[in-house]
């Protein structure tokens, strides 16, 4: 079954980055600039559609009135060296990449489509290096993306530091899973590492906030598609339901 949406590529020169990114973006099958929209920005972006089943996941939520109006756009990665660059929290051009999302991005789309204007209205998502990209991002610009979607993100110290040192993070929405079996992921540096552990440390850190959080842990759930996939469609519900 093919989808219902319109898929559209768009370019942004970026200033931040120096080089030319792609946004692969989904707008539902019933849009009209007639209505306002909640913007989702799927970092791993070609994943998610392909994967994910993003697009598939909309289509049906929105038939089902299970979500308000959204439309996703998806940014992909060069190579795993460019996508580590980018979203590893000491990543050479991670500092970049949040500034390209909440300076470039953001203005183009809200150009481009008639959107709230509000963070609350705007969602980071993303697996693994994905998800703390997506999460690292909101919290230095918590007015500009008021919600996270974070599937199985790498976790370490600088995470864990700049969560509790973090001052306005009471109105971001964070949606985050981590699946049982996630103690040994093979890593693009050839290491293993336990993401089961940090994540739910993690987890105890962000509980202790006064925000709206919402954890789930994926009985046998591994680092893979398979579960992010099916995990889905509960992720979008509790994100984009309302603004």
């Amino acid at each position: 079954m093919g989808r219902k949406g319109k898929m559209i590529d768009k370019q942004i020169n970026s200033t931040y980055l120096n080089e030319t990114m792609t946004l692969r973006i989904y707008q539902p099958e019933t849009y009209s600039p007639l209505y306002k929209y909640q913007i989702g920005i799927m970092q791993d972006g070609d994943d998610y559609y392909q994967l994910g089943r993003a697009a598939t996941w909309s289509d049906r939520l929105h038939e089902n009135d299970e979500i308000a109006n959204t439309i996703l756009a998806g940014i992909h990665y060069r190579d795993k060296f460019d996508r580590r660059d980018k979203y590893h929290p000491n990543g050479s051009q991670r500092q970049a990449y949040s500034k390209f999302l909440a300076h470039e991005v953001v203005p183009f789309l809200d150009d481009l489509f008639p959107t709230y204007l509000m963070g609350r209205s705007r969602a980071l998502i993303g697996d693994s290096l994905a998800g703390t990209l997506a999460l690292m991002t909101a919290l230095k610009y918590p007015n500009t993306f008021g919600k996270v979607i974070m599937q199985s993100p790498y976790v370490d110290q600088t995470v864990t530091k700049t969560v509790q040192d973090a001052k306005a993070i009471q109105p971001i929405t964070i949606y985050h899973t981590i699946g049982t079996d996630e103690t040994a992921v093979d890593t693009t540096d050839g290491s293993k590492k336990d993401f089961l552990k940090p994540n739910r440390e993690l987890h105890q850190v962000l509980q202790k906030k006064n925000m709206d959080y919402t954890y789930h842990e994926l009985q046998d759930g591994r680092h893979t598609w398979k579960y992010w996939q099916n995990d889905l469609s509960r992720a979008f519900t509790h994100i984009f339901s309302s603004i």
